[in-house]
Order: C-alpha cells, then structure tokens, then sequence
C-alpha cells in the first residue's frame, strides 16, 4: 500500500486547539454569577449530568460551595479515581483562585510543569483541566465545580459549556 493511498482512507483527525492563557483568562472574567445558591448548584450538575449522558460520558461530577459540597453524580463509566481526580483538582482551584486547567496551562507557558514547579503534593493536587471556580460578582470565588472521567481539555470544556448555558439563562 502506498502512503497516498493509506492517507486516503485513513481518516485524519484534527488535534484540538488548546487554548492560550489569555483565552482561559477570559473565560474566568466572563464566568461569574450574580449569586450563587443551592438551586443554582443543582441547576449547574443537573446540566452536566444531562449533558454527559447524551454525550455518554463517563464523568463523575461535583460542586463544591465554602467547603461544602452541593452536588455530586457518578455516571456509568466512571470510578472511584475519577472522585480522586475531582479533590485534587479542586484543590488546586481553592489553593490558586483559578481553573485547574489555567493553572497548568501557566506553568506550561513558563517552560514548566505544576508537578515539576509548583512544590506541591502531586497526591493532593492535580493542575489537569476540569475544575473550574465559581466565582460571585463582588465576592470573589466561593466553590468550584468540577468534572472528571474525559481528557483534561474535554473536561474543562463540558464544564465551560454549562456556566456559559446556566449564566446565560440568569441573565
């Protein structure tokens, strides 16, 4: 078989563009609540979880509020170390103020890794996308809601697409 005909049948998949720090950045200033309650978490995970399911994603998925937690699902698929996943990564947005995939993508853009700099626990906190902080409009970040069980960038990106969905009903 020749390489023009193997490119020929061989579908090519286009990698994803990963996103700069500027354009994370711009998530976090765009993605802010004017309040932030019980209902909205439950409103918040049950998208997700409705989203992940029609998507057939093994993701388990929480929201955390002031050391709280409001919400949790376990889909089909996922495991106990997809809830492993979740605290380090929630910890890394409590620790940072910032997305856990923002966080590495900093480190990245130094030359660096968060494991290799950051001279934290690596067991404890996880700079991999999927947590992102809940942030509340003249307070600040109170929580953070998170998603595991995808590639990190597919994690970010499902728990972007709902707080661009449940913010852009709030308004």
């Amino acid at each position: 078989m020749t390489n023009s005909r193997k490119s020929a049948t061989t579908p090519k998949i286009a990698p994803e563009l990963t996103p700069s720090v500027e354009e994370l950045e711009a998530q976090e200033r765009r993605l802010v609540f004017r309040r932030f309650t019980h209902d909205d978490a439950w409103a918040l995970g049950s998208l997700l979880v409705e989203l992940a399911r029609e998507r057939q994603a093994p993701v388990a998925i929480d929201i955390h509020r002031a050391g709280q937690q409001l919400f949790h699902a376990a889909l089909p698929g996922s495991t106990p170390d997809n809830d492993a996943w979740i605290a380090r990564k929630r910890r890394v947005v409590e620790r940072y103020g910032s997305a856990s995939y923002l966080v590495g993508a900093r480190f990245r853009a130094k030359g660096t890794t968060f494991e290799e700099s950051s001279r934290l626990d690596p067991d404890t906190y996880a700079a991999h996308g999927g947590s992102f902080p809940i942030t509340v409009e003249g307070v600040g970040v109170v929580g953070a809601v998170t998603v595991s069980g995808l590639p990190q960038l597919q994690d970010h990106r499902l728990v972007v697409e709902a707080l661009e969905h449940v913010l852009g009903e709030q308004l």
